[in-house]
């Protein structure tokens, strides 16, 4: 009798385990690496860019916004021609919604905000709000105390943006690691 209970508190055991091994991997499924080479080769932080990517279109190529901005990691077109010339990069209005092309300049246009801004926060916030929205608030005391890092956004969506993009960099992180 008893040998019966540890068999089936083993047997337990294992599918208990195995439906954890599924479920992780059917979440993880929700979190794609697509344009991979393009995303490691940016130089770029891997979870960071895909919070990006994730957090701007969920991944869709086609994805274009009310402002008009375009891909997997919406940018406007002249952010696009922007960052083309800054980087000696062919630009292809035609191709801002291929992913790969997409995310290349996204990449390089975070890239550059990095540079800009030496907050990585302070950079996404201006990647969703604006260069120079969020240059302005630097400058104001009421969002920035040391015109380096916002201690305080005041729009709320690139709060929201700001909150999603920490949540799946995290997540991103988890299932892939940091690198």
């Amino acid at each position: 009798m008893r040998g019966r209970f540890f068999v089936w508190a083993a047997v337990g055991a294992a599918i208990m385990a195995l439906v954890a091994l599924i479920a992780y991997f059917a979440v993880r499924a929700g979190y794609p690496r697509p344009y991979y080479e393009t995303v490691e080769g940016s130089g770029q932080e891997p979870a960071l860019i895909y919070a990006v990517m994730k957090a701007e279109s969920g991944f869709r190529e086609d994805a274009v916004s009310e402002a008009g901005a375009v891909g997997v990691m919406q940018l406007l077109p002249a952010t696009a021609q922007f960052v083309c010339a800054r980087d000696e990069i062919a630009y292809e209005p035609e191709r801002l919604k291929e992913g790969e092309y997409n995310t290349l300049l996204g990449c390089k246009y975070l890239e550059y905000l990095r540079g800009r801004f030496s907050c990585t926060e302070t950079a996404l916030a201006a990647y969703n709000a604006g260069e120079g929205t969020v240059s302005r608030w630097l400058s104001d005391p009421n969002f920035s105390a040391d015109g380096a890092t916002l201690k305080s956004v005041p729009y709320a969506e690139t709060r929201e943006y700001l909150k999603k993009i920490a949540k799946f960099r995290k997540i991103y992180e988890f299932f892939y690691g940091k690198t």
